[in-house]
């Protein structure tokens, strides 16, 4: 039997900024779909939109590239949101946001990223959590794309964008929360991409002194003079 969804409130700290399209005289975030029959240079727009929304801009590297689900969206064999799907079960997502954070910040940056937002409130990260730790990473990445919030502002042609107003403030200015750096959890580190050296001799430490006195050193004038016995 299965954990069913915690019931949460739908409160945030900012529940009285409204969404871009409530707001007369704001420009409206670019739409990037495939409602309108797209070229193949919109096809592209699409697709770095997408990595852009899924892995933020400093997470989009070679390796995050998926190839094959470009194909089949440039030849109409999925959706925009099969597409989103596919990034998001990638081994790549996985190793960059789920592997290296707890549930509960892996909840954060999923819901910022596919529906938008930012988490209403610590109920809400600790339901899904829950889901997670039950069901299984792709049952919870399920539940996110077919959710009513979802389906009404994306659908299964447009690509997820950030529809709130919620900024992050840094030291050079604002960024909106989608695009920030995560956070790492410190327990987290030793997952990180980094290479590894390992040295299988004895361990040594450099030392100034041992350095062989070169010729014209004073350094070797002065050992001479110290092995000279003086009679």
């Amino acid at each position: 039997m299965s954990i069913p969804l915690l019931k949460y409130s739908l409160s945030t700290h900012n529940h009285r900024v409204n969404s871009f399209e409530n707001l007369p005289g704001e420009e409206h975030p670019k739409l990037y779909t495939t409602e309108n029959l797209p070229s193949s240079l919109e096809v592209d727009e699409i697709i770095w939109a997408s990595y852009r929304q899924i892995f933020s801009e400093h997470q989009i590297l070679s390796v995050t590239r998926q190839t094959f689900l470009e194909s089949q969206l440039r030849f109409n064999q999925i959706t925009v949101k099969d597409f989103v799907k596919g990034i998001l079960m990638s081994s790549q997502f996985r190793h960059l946001n789920y592997d290296v954070n707890n549930n509960y910040r892996f909840v954060e940056i999923c819901i910022q990223r596919i529906l938008g937002r930012d988490v209403y409130n610590e109920r809400e990260k600790l339901a899904f959590s829950v889901i997670i730790g039950s069901r299984g990473l792709e049952s919870f990445i399920d539940i996110l794309l077919n959710s009513d919030e979802y389906v009404e502002n994306f659908g299964d042609s447009i690509v997820p964008y950030q529809r709130r107003r919620i900024i992050f403030q840094r030291n050079k200015g604002e960024v909106p929360f989608n695009l920030k750096t995560p956070r790492l959890n410190y327990n987290f580190l030793s997952k990180q991409f980094m290479p590894i050296l390992s040295w299988s001799g004895p361990v040594r430490r450099f030392r100034p002194q041992e350095q062989k006195p070169k010729a014209g050193d004073p350094a070797l004038f002065l050992s001479m003079l110290s092995d000279v016995s003086i009679v």
